[in-house]
Order: structure tokens, then C-alpha cells, then sequence
């Protein structure tokens, strides 16, 4: 069986997250996603996140039919757990380079091609410059 990891914040979910999780089972046979907790989001975006806790996002998760476990991680990287797991493969978005993935030691890397304009951080701003412009 081949197992490919992933990993991420998964805070408010999109399209680019949906065809990530979507590739990953493409490329083997069970999908492990390592979620930051609410503490590591909070470390690597800031106070105003995660938008929603990691219950929450762990159980929107869980519904995807191409995700077969969802890992909680408390550290700011996985490397503790892919360590612990041995995937076969480790799936990134294409704003990473392959040597600069965590756990590329541990596993081979595979990069899937990343959409900018489905960025959760860009839709978080969207949304407050809307919300600012219909006050108004």
C-alpha cells in the first residue's frame, strides 16, 4: 500500500485545496493530512487565525472521500510526524522547491502545481475589503 502525506493549515478550504487533496489520492493508495493545531497556526499566521478551530477543520477533512486520516500536529512543521508515519510520498504546492519540503529525507517529494489565485490568505483579504466597502 502507498501512503502520501500531506500537510497544511486547511483554514478556510477552496478549490485549490479540493484538486490538492484530489492529487494526492492520485498518487497512491491511502491520504494521510497533517493538520497544524490552532497554537501552530497561530505561530506561523498570526493572531487573527485560524479562522476556524482544528475540530472544525479536521472534520471538514474527514469528508473528503480522497482523505483517509487527518493527524493534528502541534509543532510549526510535521517532520516529527512524517518521521513517525514513513510515507512513500510527500505532495506540496509548486510554491515550494523539493529540497526545501520538510521530510524530503524521509520521502520522495512530489509538487502539485499551485493556483495563487486560491490562496487562503489572498480570499481572507478579499473578504475584509468587501466587508470594509459595504460598511461604508
Amino acid at each position: 500500500m502507498k501512503t502520501v502525506f500531506t500537510n497544511g493549515c486547511f483554514d478556510v478550504v477552496h478549490r485549490m485545496h479540493v484538486e490538492l487533496l484530489e492529487f494526492c489520492k492520485s498518487r497512491g493508495d491511502k491520504v494521510i493530512v497533517g493538520l497544524n493545531s490552532d497554537l501552530s497556526v497561530k505561530r506561523l499566521k498570526g493572531d487573527a487565525r485560524p479562522i476556524f478551530n482544528q475540530e472544525d477543520r479536521k472534520f471538514v477533512l474527514e469528508a473528503f472521500k480522497s482523505v483517509d486520516e487527518v493527524i493534528i500536529f502541534d509543532e510549526d512543521t510535521p517532520y516529527e510526524l512524517i518521521k513517525e508515519l514513513r510515507p512513500d510520498v510527500i505532495v506540496k504546492g509548486g510554491d515550494y522547491r523539493e529540497n526545501d519540503v520538510v521530510g524530503n529525507d524521509i520521502a520522495k517529494v512530489v509538487l502539485f502545481n499551485y493556483i495563487e489565485k486560491y490562496s487562503t490568505t489572498q480570499t481572507l483579504r478579499k473578504l475584509q475589503k468587501n466587508t470594509i466597502k459595504q460598511s461604508t
